[in-house]
């Protein structure tokens, strides 16, 4: 059982802010340091505590009094603890910032500004920089491609102030605002993908059922990124983030296009690990790969659900992707207007 500990008020705010910690230390203070700095007041800030063998995440939450603290007795993942915190929250909009992420003062007053500026609009991502590293991009949203490997656009690219409104293929969930009931009606997150890809997945069931993201990028947070998994290369993030792709690929593309992209995916897939710097997890990939196949049949079944509420076309879908080469080898960012029915 989670035990909870904060005000509970009975007004609903305007937005719901969950902080998924696991291990999270330090940074979960800057986070919330940051968080209760925003010069947009009418949130309500939620932090779980994923059953961390740090002691001290709990602790530092309970440091400000305006955080309502959840405690996990079990790691649901970032998949499981995302849904409950949107089933725990009051808000119209749900907001999730990773605890190692550092927002703007101004984050969440762009955000819900931008929200006001297209009411047809349910789902946001923000500008993402390095922390520490001025002028370096962390993200600009996700980008699909049409090997079926998404990537977080712009990352590690030089950010020359260039990027504009417009719409993404996915949310990064590091930072990234979605209306809750929206979320929870298309299921929230996958829970069977545990941690790393799900915010694609979610972008995608989002593309299907016809509902855009938008970029905001005067909405900016400084993330460290994967302070909680170890870093981007650690045995945990391989193994998730490569399992979780073909997973990805499998539930939500349309049944026209997989006989291209599974091909491309795994011909993608080996150019990326024969990579030097890769070649000490070719044993990791292998496994996987094989438990992304073990776990096909249900991830099918699931398929057919999200594929009875799709709304887009195959050319909306397709035309979502980047068939770029050079877009996916340089995670170029792509941004493009958002459509006419959603302005």
């Amino acid at each position: 059982m989670a035990q909870q500990r904060g005000d509970d008020k009975a007004e609903h705010p305007a937005v719901t802010v969950c902080v998924i910690a696991y291990n999270s230390g330090p940074t979960l203070r800057t986070c919330l340091e940051r968080l209760g700095a925003q010069t947009f007041r009418d949130f309500e800030a939620l932090v779980i505590d994923n059953d961390s063998p740090d002691p001290g995440d709990a602790a530092i939450a309970a440091e400000f009094p305006w955080v309502r603290l959840i405690r996990n007795d079990r790691n649901l993942g970032f998949t499981g603890a995302g849904n409950q915190g949107a089933r725990e929250g009051r808000g119209r909009w749900y907001v999730l910032l990773n605890p190692d992420a550092y927002a703007e003062p101004d984050w969440l007053e762009k955000l819900v500004a931008a929200a006001a500026r297209y009411p047809k609009v349910a789902s946001f991502t923000s500008r993402q920089m390095v922390e520490g590293e001025p002028g370096l991009l962390d993200g600009l949203g996700d980008v699909m491609s049409i090997t079926g490997i998404p990537y977080r656009g712009g990352y590690l690219n030089p950010d020359r102030g260039e990027a504009r409104e417009g719409e993404v293929f996915s949310p990064c969930g590091a930072a990234m605002m979605i209306d809750r009931a929206l979320f929870l009606d298309l299921g929230g997150f996958d829970e069977d993908f545990f941690c790393y890809g799900e915010d694609v997945d979610l972008g995608y069931r989002l593309q299907l059922a016809d509902q855009p993201t938008l970029l905001v990028p005067d909405a900016a947070i400084h993330h460290v990124g994967s302070a909680s998994s170890g870093g981007r290369k650690s045995e945990f993030a391989v193994f998730h983030g490569t399992r979780n792709r073909f997973w990805v690929l499998f539930k939500n593309t349309p049944a026209l296009l997989l006989p291209l992209v599974v091909p491309l995916h795994l011909m993608a897939l080996v150019l990326i690990y024969l990579k030097k710097d890769n070649r000490p997890h070719i044993r990791l990939i292998l496994k996987a790969v094989s438990a992304a196949f073990a776990g096909a049949p249900k991830i099918f079944r699931t398929r057919a659900a999200v594929q009875k509420l799709r709304r887009a076309s195959l050319g909306q879908i397709a035309g979502a992707m980047t068939w770029s080469p050079r877009d996916l080898s340089r995670r170029r960012p792509v941004i493009r207007p958002l459509r006419t029915s959603a302005r």
